[in-house]
Protein backbone atom coordinates (compact mmCIF):
# COMPACT_ATOMS: atom_id res chain seq x y z
CA UNK A 1 0.00 0.00 0.00
CA UNK A 2 3.02 2.18 0.71
CA UNK A 3 4.68 1.38 -2.67
CA UNK A 4 1.09 2.14 -4.05
CA UNK A 5 0.75 5.67 -2.32
CA UNK A 6 4.32 6.71 -2.90
CA UNK A 7 3.93 5.93 -6.86
CA UNK A 8 0.49 7.56 -6.94
CA UNK A 9 2.46 10.89 -5.37
CA UNK A 10 4.76 10.34 -7.25
CA UNK A 11 2.56 10.60 -10.75
CA UNK A 12 0.78 13.82 -9.09
CA UNK A 13 4.34 15.32 -8.76
CA UNK A 14 4.95 14.37 -12.44
CA UNK A 15 2.02 16.08 -13.79
CA UNK A 16 1.76 19.05 -11.46
CA UNK A 17 6.02 19.67 -13.08
CA UNK A 18 4.80 18.80 -16.77
CA UNK A 19 1.75 21.73 -16.29
CA UNK A 20 3.73 23.94 -14.90
CA UNK A 21 5.83 23.31 -18.04
CA UNK A 22 3.35 23.59 -20.21
CA UNK A 23 1.55 26.84 -18.97
CA UNK A 24 4.99 28.83 -20.06
CA UNK A 25 4.50 29.94 -23.41
CA UNK A 26 8.18 28.07 -24.75
CA UNK A 27 6.47 28.31 -28.57
CA UNK A 28 6.57 31.89 -28.47
CA UNK A 29 9.69 32.43 -30.72
CA UNK A 30 11.51 34.89 -32.60
CA UNK A 31 12.87 38.96 -31.44
CA UNK A 32 10.27 41.90 -29.72
CA UNK A 33 10.99 45.27 -29.06
CA UNK A 34 8.44 47.15 -26.84
CA UNK A 35 7.80 51.19 -26.74
CA UNK A 36 7.00 51.66 -23.14
CA UNK A 37 6.40 54.51 -20.54
CA UNK A 38 6.34 52.42 -17.42
CA UNK A 39 9.25 53.88 -15.23
CA UNK A 40 12.51 52.04 -15.62
CA UNK A 41 12.38 50.07 -12.17
CA UNK A 42 9.26 48.49 -13.54
CA UNK A 43 10.37 47.38 -16.71
CA UNK A 44 13.24 46.07 -15.15
CA UNK A 45 10.83 43.63 -13.34
CA UNK A 46 8.93 43.22 -16.68
CA UNK A 47 11.55 42.18 -18.47
CA UNK A 48 12.50 39.49 -15.57
CA UNK A 49 8.64 38.24 -16.06
CA UNK A 50 8.58 38.06 -19.81
CA UNK A 51 12.06 36.06 -20.02
CA UNK A 52 10.27 33.79 -17.48
CA UNK A 53 7.16 33.22 -19.18
CA UNK A 54 8.59 33.48 -22.78
CA UNK A 55 11.70 31.82 -22.61
CA UNK A 56 12.36 30.94 -26.07
CA UNK A 57 11.57 34.73 -27.34
CA UNK A 58 14.70 37.36 -27.63
CA UNK A 59 14.51 40.24 -26.16
CA UNK A 60 15.21 42.73 -29.44
CA UNK A 61 17.31 45.84 -27.20
CA UNK A 62 20.79 44.49 -25.35
CA UNK A 63 19.09 42.09 -22.99
CA UNK A 64 15.51 44.39 -22.80
CA UNK A 65 12.42 43.57 -24.36
CA UNK A 66 11.35 47.29 -23.86
CA UNK A 67 12.47 50.70 -24.87
CA UNK A 68 11.72 53.06 -22.41
CA UNK A 69 10.57 56.90 -22.13
CA UNK A 70 8.01 59.40 -21.60
CA UNK A 71 4.99 59.19 -23.48
CA UNK A 72 5.68 62.53 -25.17
CA UNK A 73 9.03 61.44 -25.77
CA UNK A 74 8.36 58.23 -27.45
CA UNK A 75 5.83 59.85 -29.24
CA UNK A 76 8.07 62.06 -30.67
CA UNK A 77 10.67 59.39 -31.72
CA UNK A 78 7.82 57.48 -33.44
CA UNK A 79 6.77 60.48 -35.50
CA UNK A 80 10.26 60.69 -36.27
CA UNK A 81 10.37 56.90 -37.73
CA UNK A 82 7.33 57.45 -39.55
CA UNK A 83 8.54 60.40 -41.86
CA UNK A 84 6.95 62.85 -43.23
CA UNK A 85 3.96 60.50 -45.03
CA UNK A 86 3.89 58.69 -42.06
CA UNK A 87 4.61 55.02 -44.13
CA UNK A 88 7.74 54.36 -42.87
CA UNK A 89 8.47 51.55 -40.58
CA UNK A 90 8.61 51.92 -36.65
CA UNK A 91 11.48 50.18 -34.72
CA UNK A 92 9.47 48.22 -32.58
CA UNK A 93 6.51 45.05 -32.83
CA UNK A 94 4.47 46.56 -29.67
CA UNK A 95 3.49 49.96 -27.86
CA UNK A 96 2.43 50.31 -24.33
CA UNK A 97 2.58 54.34 -24.01
CA UNK A 98 0.62 56.33 -21.29
CA UNK A 99 -2.72 57.50 -22.69
CA UNK A 100 -5.28 56.23 -25.64
CA UNK A 101 -5.14 58.86 -27.45
CA UNK A 102 -1.90 58.10 -29.41
CA UNK A 103 -3.79 55.01 -30.30
CA UNK A 104 -6.84 56.73 -31.78
CA UNK A 105 -3.95 58.03 -34.21
CA UNK A 106 -1.84 55.49 -34.69
CA UNK A 107 -5.09 53.49 -35.75
CA UNK A 108 -6.59 56.33 -38.02
CA UNK A 109 -2.47 56.02 -40.04
CA UNK A 110 -2.98 52.40 -40.35
CA UNK A 111 -0.26 51.21 -38.16
CA UNK A 112 -1.80 48.92 -35.85
CA UNK A 113 -2.37 45.19 -35.58
CA UNK A 114 -6.12 43.78 -34.98
CA UNK A 115 -6.51 41.14 -32.43
CA UNK A 116 -9.29 39.75 -30.42
CA UNK A 117 -9.33 39.49 -26.55
CA UNK A 118 -11.84 36.45 -25.75
CA UNK A 119 -14.98 37.96 -24.03
CA UNK A 120 -13.51 41.70 -23.77
CA UNK A 121 -16.62 42.71 -22.24
CA UNK A 122 -17.03 40.90 -19.33
CA UNK A 123 -13.13 40.89 -18.96
CA UNK A 124 -12.64 44.38 -18.87
CA UNK A 125 -13.54 47.11 -16.59
CA UNK A 126 -12.72 50.03 -19.43
CA UNK A 127 -13.22 50.63 -22.75
CA UNK A 128 -11.62 49.24 -25.96
CA UNK A 129 -10.89 49.37 -29.24
CA UNK A 130 -14.33 47.63 -30.40
CA UNK A 131 -11.75 46.57 -33.72
CA UNK A 132 -8.93 45.01 -31.70
CA UNK A 133 -6.14 47.75 -32.30
CA UNK A 134 -5.63 48.81 -28.69
CA UNK A 135 -7.06 47.44 -25.64
CA UNK A 136 -6.80 49.09 -21.80
CA UNK A 137 -3.64 47.08 -20.21
CA UNK A 138 -2.80 49.08 -16.80
CA UNK A 139 -4.34 52.11 -15.36
CA UNK A 140 -2.06 54.90 -14.01
CA UNK A 141 -4.03 57.06 -11.49
CA UNK A 142 -3.06 61.59 -11.47
CA UNK A 143 -3.61 62.65 -7.46
CA UNK A 144 -1.79 65.11 -5.48
CA UNK A 145 0.75 64.65 -2.85
CA UNK A 146 1.98 66.37 0.16
CA UNK A 147 4.52 65.98 3.15
CA UNK A 148 2.85 65.72 6.37
CA UNK A 149 5.55 66.25 8.39
CA UNK A 150 6.24 69.86 7.14
CA UNK A 151 2.07 70.49 7.03
CA UNK A 152 2.68 72.87 10.57
CA UNK A 153 5.20 74.73 8.50
CA UNK A 154 3.36 75.08 6.10
CA UNK A 155 -0.08 76.62 7.81
CA UNK A 156 2.69 78.75 9.75
CA UNK A 157 3.40 80.53 5.93
CA UNK A 158 -0.52 80.80 5.67
CA UNK A 159 -0.12 78.09 3.01
CA UNK A 160 -2.79 75.75 2.69
CA UNK A 161 -2.48 72.04 1.52
CA UNK A 162 -5.12 71.90 -1.17
CA UNK A 163 -7.80 69.22 -0.74
CA UNK A 164 -8.81 69.04 -4.59
CA UNK A 165 -7.38 69.46 -7.67
CA UNK A 166 -9.12 72.95 -8.18
CA UNK A 167 -7.62 73.94 -4.89
CA UNK A 168 -4.25 73.14 -6.25
CA UNK A 169 -4.73 75.72 -9.11
CA UNK A 170 -7.00 78.26 -7.36
CA UNK A 171 -5.78 78.39 -4.29
CA UNK A 172 -3.31 81.42 -4.14
CA UNK A 173 -1.36 80.34 -0.69
CA UNK A 174 0.37 78.03 -3.14
CA UNK A 175 1.88 80.15 -4.95
CA UNK A 176 5.58 79.03 -6.19
CA UNK A 177 5.11 75.84 -3.75
CA UNK A 178 3.63 73.50 -6.58
CA UNK A 179 4.76 70.90 -9.13
CA UNK A 180 3.65 68.72 -11.99
CA UNK A 181 5.01 66.81 -14.74
CA UNK A 182 5.70 68.55 -18.16
CA UNK A 183 2.74 67.42 -20.16
CA UNK A 184 5.09 68.14 -23.24
CA UNK A 185 7.06 65.01 -22.24
CA UNK A 186 4.79 63.16 -20.38
CA UNK A 187 1.32 61.90 -21.43
CA UNK A 188 -0.50 61.49 -18.11
CA UNK A 189 0.16 64.92 -17.28
CA UNK A 190 -1.16 65.96 -20.54
CA UNK A 191 -4.69 63.94 -20.23
CA UNK A 192 -4.96 65.46 -16.99
CA UNK A 193 -4.94 69.17 -18.26
CA UNK A 194 -7.39 68.02 -20.73
CA UNK A 195 -9.43 66.84 -18.03
CA UNK A 196 -9.19 69.46 -15.70
CA UNK A 197 -9.78 72.23 -18.51
CA UNK A 198 -12.96 70.13 -19.14
CA UNK A 199 -14.13 70.62 -15.74
CA UNK A 200 -13.02 73.70 -14.94
CA UNK A 201 -12.83 75.61 -18.33
CA UNK A 202 -9.32 76.86 -19.76
CA UNK A 203 -9.53 79.23 -16.72
CA UNK A 204 -7.80 75.97 -15.44
CA UNK A 205 -4.30 76.97 -16.88
CA UNK A 206 -4.72 80.47 -16.28
CA UNK A 207 -4.77 80.02 -12.35
CA UNK A 208 -1.89 76.99 -12.75
CA UNK A 209 0.41 80.11 -14.33
CA UNK A 210 -0.64 82.38 -11.86
CA UNK A 211 0.12 80.14 -8.98
CA UNK A 212 3.59 79.68 -11.22
CA UNK A 213 3.15 75.75 -11.09
CA UNK A 214 6.75 74.35 -11.63
CA UNK A 215 7.32 71.77 -14.30
CA UNK A 216 9.62 68.65 -13.50
CA UNK A 217 10.07 64.85 -12.93
CA UNK A 218 8.25 63.49 -10.35
CA UNK A 219 11.61 62.04 -8.71
CA UNK A 220 12.83 65.85 -8.97
CA UNK A 221 9.36 66.75 -7.48
CA UNK A 222 9.09 64.57 -4.22
CA UNK A 223 12.46 65.83 -3.43
CA UNK A 224 11.60 68.85 -2.94
CA UNK A 225 8.00 67.78 -1.58
CA UNK A 226 10.40 66.07 1.11
CA UNK A 227 12.85 69.14 1.90
CA UNK A 228 10.35 71.55 2.17
CA UNK A 229 10.40 73.95 -1.26
CA UNK A 230 6.83 72.65 -2.62
CA UNK A 231 3.74 72.22 -0.59
CA UNK A 232 1.88 69.78 -3.04
CA UNK A 233 2.57 67.84 -6.20
CA UNK A 234 0.13 66.54 -8.81
CA UNK A 235 2.00 62.94 -9.39
CA UNK A 236 1.45 59.73 -10.35
CA UNK A 237 -0.14 57.61 -7.48
CA UNK A 238 2.37 55.05 -8.44
CA UNK A 239 5.34 56.98 -7.97
CA UNK A 240 4.37 57.82 -4.29
CA UNK A 241 3.69 54.09 -4.00
CA UNK A 242 6.98 53.43 -5.06
CA UNK A 243 8.30 55.32 -2.38
CA UNK A 244 6.59 54.22 0.58
CA UNK A 245 7.18 50.70 -0.38
CA UNK A 246 10.48 50.72 -0.95
CA UNK A 247 10.80 52.67 2.58
CA UNK A 248 9.14 49.75 4.14
CA UNK A 249 11.23 47.04 2.27
CA UNK A 250 14.46 48.66 3.19
CA UNK A 251 13.02 48.71 6.92
CA UNK A 252 12.99 52.77 6.81
CA UNK A 253 9.53 53.87 6.45
CA UNK A 254 8.89 56.65 4.55
CA UNK A 255 6.48 59.36 6.84
CA UNK A 256 7.12 62.33 4.45
CA UNK A 257 5.39 61.44 1.56
CA UNK A 258 1.39 60.56 1.59
CA UNK A 259 -1.48 60.68 -1.17
CA UNK A 260 -4.12 62.74 -1.42
CA UNK A 261 -7.22 61.56 -3.36
CA UNK A 262 -8.92 64.96 -4.67
CA UNK A 263 -12.61 65.37 -3.12
CA UNK A 264 -13.07 66.79 -6.88
CA UNK A 265 -12.31 63.40 -8.63
CA UNK A 266 -9.58 61.46 -9.83
CA UNK A 267 -7.81 61.39 -12.99
CA UNK A 268 -7.62 58.14 -13.99
CA UNK A 269 -5.51 57.06 -17.39
CA UNK A 270 -6.40 53.58 -18.87
CA UNK A 271 -3.18 53.43 -20.59
CA UNK A 272 -3.01 51.11 -23.97
CA UNK A 273 -1.45 47.66 -25.33
CA UNK A 274 -0.95 47.97 -28.97
CA UNK A 275 0.51 45.59 -31.44
CA UNK A 276 2.71 46.97 -34.83
CA UNK A 277 1.06 46.22 -37.92
CA UNK A 278 3.29 43.42 -39.83
CA UNK A 279 4.34 46.00 -42.65
CA UNK A 280 5.40 49.05 -40.00
CA UNK A 281 7.08 46.02 -37.44
CA UNK A 282 10.72 45.83 -36.76
CA UNK A 283 10.45 42.32 -36.38
CA UNK A 284 7.50 41.19 -38.14
CA UNK A 285 6.35 38.87 -35.22
CA UNK A 286 2.68 40.33 -34.54
CA UNK A 287 1.88 36.05 -33.46
CA UNK A 288 4.58 36.12 -30.57
CA UNK A 289 3.14 39.96 -30.08
CA UNK A 290 -0.40 38.76 -30.00
CA UNK A 291 0.57 36.35 -27.06
CA UNK A 292 2.73 39.28 -24.83
CA UNK A 293 -0.38 41.10 -24.91
CA UNK A 294 -2.61 38.01 -23.51
CA UNK A 295 -0.48 37.74 -20.96
CA UNK A 296 -0.79 41.31 -19.75
CA UNK A 297 -4.37 40.78 -19.79
CA UNK A 298 -4.16 37.68 -18.03
CA UNK A 299 -4.50 37.44 -14.18
CA UNK A 300 -0.86 36.74 -13.73
CA UNK A 301 0.20 39.79 -15.90
CA UNK A 302 -2.24 42.28 -14.38
CA UNK A 303 -0.83 40.96 -11.24
CA UNK A 304 2.48 42.31 -12.46
CA UNK A 305 0.77 45.11 -12.83
CA UNK A 306 -0.47 45.20 -9.44
CA UNK A 307 3.09 45.23 -8.49
CA UNK A 308 4.30 47.76 -10.52
CA UNK A 309 2.04 50.36 -8.53
CA UNK A 310 -0.45 50.66 -11.01
CA UNK A 311 -4.10 49.00 -10.92
CA UNK A 312 -5.55 46.33 -12.63
CA UNK A 313 -8.22 46.76 -16.37
CA UNK A 314 -10.01 43.28 -15.06
CA UNK A 315 -13.19 43.52 -13.80
CA UNK A 316 -12.33 40.33 -10.97
CA UNK A 317 -9.63 42.35 -9.65
CA UNK A 318 -10.19 42.85 -6.45
CA UNK A 319 -6.14 43.25 -5.82
CA UNK A 320 -5.03 46.93 -5.57
CA UNK A 321 -1.47 48.42 -5.76
CA UNK A 322 0.22 48.33 -2.54
CA UNK A 323 -0.66 51.38 -0.15
CA UNK A 324 -3.52 52.15 -2.32
CA UNK A 325 -7.27 51.83 -1.92
CA UNK A 326 -10.05 50.41 -3.87
CA UNK A 327 -9.88 50.46 -7.86
CA UNK A 328 -13.75 50.48 -8.30
CA UNK A 329 -13.77 53.02 -5.66
CA UNK A 330 -10.96 55.60 -7.47
CA UNK A 331 -13.52 54.58 -10.68
CA UNK A 332 -16.24 56.13 -9.18
CA UNK A 333 -14.07 59.77 -8.29
CA UNK A 334 -13.19 59.52 -11.78
CA UNK A 335 -13.49 63.06 -13.77
CA UNK A 336 -12.74 60.96 -17.34
CA UNK A 337 -10.46 61.77 -20.17
CA UNK A 338 -11.83 63.02 -23.75
CA UNK A 339 -9.78 60.63 -25.44
CA UNK A 340 -10.53 61.96 -28.90
CA UNK A 341 -10.19 65.65 -27.72
CA UNK A 342 -6.73 64.83 -26.50
CA UNK A 343 -5.82 63.73 -29.78
CA UNK A 344 -7.42 66.04 -31.95
CA UNK A 345 -6.56 68.96 -30.08
CA UNK A 346 -3.21 68.19 -29.12
CA UNK A 347 -1.16 71.03 -30.35
CA UNK A 348 -3.65 73.33 -29.17
CA UNK A 349 -3.61 71.20 -25.75
CA UNK A 350 0.22 71.85 -25.84
CA UNK A 351 0.92 75.41 -27.35
CA UNK A 352 0.14 76.95 -23.74
CA UNK A 353 3.57 74.77 -22.69
CA UNK A 354 5.81 75.34 -25.67
CA UNK A 355 6.50 79.07 -24.12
Amino acid sequence: MKKLLCAFLSLLMLLSLSSAAFAVNEDVEGELVIYTSMYKEIVAMMDEALKAEFPNLKPGLDGSFFCQGGTGTLITKIYGEMGDKHDQPLECDMLMVAEPAFSLELKDYGYLHSFNVKDADNLLRFDYDKDGYWYPVRVCNMVLAYNPEKKDYWESKGVNIPKTFKDFAYDSTLKNYISMGDPMTSGTTSAAVVALTDKYGDEYLDKLGENKVQRMSGSTAIEKLQSGECAALMILEESILKELYDGDQNGNPVTNLEVIYPEDGVVLIPSTVMIVAEEYAKNVNTDAAEAVAQWFLSEEGQKMIIKGFMHSVLKDMTEIPYHSISTDDLIKKDIGVNWDRTYHDREMILAPWTS
